[in-house]
């Protein structure tokens, strides 16, 4: 078995092949080029999307070249796969804005300037926290070079009479909407990704691409497309659309996705998403969002060891890849202040209130909502109700906490005399500044 193809194998990350025993002697052959394409439908990815571009980093550790194609014409239409109902329609300058800002997010994980979007500007760099050895090159393009002034008549023509209307039909990214309503703007979606494969194999020789398991149909009608126009065979591989053990998308919260944008998710935010991972779904993730060998994931999840310490290792891990190692840093010993065990307290999550607040009484719902640990008035007051919320007491040799549970309690001024800190649950913490 090629050992690029073993390697993903053993992090979890095969789902689905056209063909893996041709694909492993073509990788075995030497190096060849592959993509994964990303939509721009918002300003940031979140962290379920980046499954694929760990892959993508693997792929390129063992020699491979890559193209990270960003869609900036396929989101002018939006795909239906997974979707229960039509994407919101967005206009060009919104998508041109939020595909300069993912190219940005990918280049700095992928370790590459990601100016131009296009595969000719694009250098190949190391990244700061590399996935093994430099190994094959990385490029960037964007799909709205070739498809924004596409001429329907001669696309119809010449790509469309190669598509079975019944064949398409079959995949159940179609076969789904179907049943809540499924327009013709998003039934080309198909034909026109599958036109990116055909493109970028023209233009480059790509010959194998890769996505998420929802992407399967798309990426077969392209390398069908490719046989039938150009008579070559290439490949398509498709990765798990990870769950956690209890069953939700791996990367949301109750407050929404985990996004790589620190002005949506700040770093100690996203650091504490990983930290608080349920231990049955540690090993997993240790193999499939770290590039740490195989054998130190065994070790730290090996019977006995405390889960703690993997969880730890996780978030720092990912933490380091997305933002860097200085915030995952900050992010380590802000968790370590808010928990109890030393670190630097300026990392934890701070909000800024009036002290004349305070003085006056400030009352809990409020005090819980204008910190951010409740969306609204009505979810704080449960929260006190529950008693889940909880005010530090400023005496405390060592931090203790208070529950509230009256939700007409004030907090007065004399809790400023020390260090006022909030807690929500067990796990989400918030330092207040006057």
């Amino acid at each position: 078995m090629n050992s690029a193809r073993a390697g993903l194998k053993t992090r979890g990350f095969l789902a689905q092949c056209t063909d893996l025993d041709r694909l492993s002697a073509a990788m075995d052959a030497g190096p060849l080029t592959f993509y994964v394409g990303c939509d721009p439908t918002g300003p940031s990815l979140h962290i379920g999307h980046m499954v694929p571009f760990f892959a993508f980093r693997h792929l390129k550790a063992a020699g491979h070249r890559g193209i990270a194609l960003i869609g900036g014409g396929t989101a002018r239409i939006g795909d239906p796969s997974g979707k229960t109902e039509m994407r919101k329609v967005l206009d060009y300058e919104t998508l041109d804005a939020n595909a300069a800002a993912i190219a940005a997010q990918l280049g700095r994980f992928l370790g590459v300037d990601s100016a131009g979007s296009g595969p000719d500007s694009a250098r190949a760099a190391d990244a700061e926290h590399t996935a093994g050895p430099p190994g094959g090159t990385v490029a960037f393009a964007n799909n709205r070079d070739w498809l924004a002034d596409l001429n329907y008549i001669d696309f119809l023509r010449e790509i469309g009479r190669h598509f079975s209307v019944n064949r398409m039909l079959s995949f159940e990214a179609y076969r789904l909407r179907l049943e809540t309503g499924l327009s013709f703007l998003e039934f080309n979606y198909q034909l026109l990704q599958s036109y990116d494969f055909l493109e970028l194999y023209r233009r480059h020789g790509c010959v194998l691409q890769i996505g998420g398991d929802d992407q399967w149909g798309n990426i077969v009608a392209g390398a069908d497309l490719i046989r039938r126009v150009e008579g070559a065979d290439v490949f398509g591989m498709t990765f798990p659309l990870v769950t956690t053990s209890d069953g939700k998308k791996m990367g949301k919260t109750e407050k929404g996705a985990v996004f790589l944008d620190p002005a949506i998710t700040s770093p100690y935010e996203f650091f504490q998403y990983w930290r608080n991972v349920q231990d049955a779904d540690l090993r997993r993730f240790l193999l499939m969002f770290t590039f740490l060998d195989v054998s130190e994931c065994e070790r730290l999840c090996a019977p006995g060891k405390n889960p703690n310490e993997a969880k730890e290792r996780l978030a720092w891990e990912v933490t380091a890849l997305i933002h860097g190692k200085g915030e995952a840093d900050r992010a380590l010993a802000g968790a370590k202040a808010a928990f109890g065990g030393g670190g630097d307290k300026s990392a934890m999550p701070a909000v800024r209130l009036d002290r004349a607040k305070f003085e006056a009484g400030y009352g809990i719902v409020e005090l819980f909502t204008d910190a951010g640990l409740a969306a609204t008035k009505s979810e704080a007051r449960r929260l006190v109700e529950q008693g889940g919320a909880c005010v530090s007491l400023p005496s405390a040799a060592s931090r203790e906490f208070e529950a509230v549970t009256d939700p007409k309690a004030l907090i007065g001024a004399d809790r400023l005399d020390g260090e006022l800190i909030l807690r929500a649950g067990k796990k989400r913490y918030c330092r207040v500044e006057v």
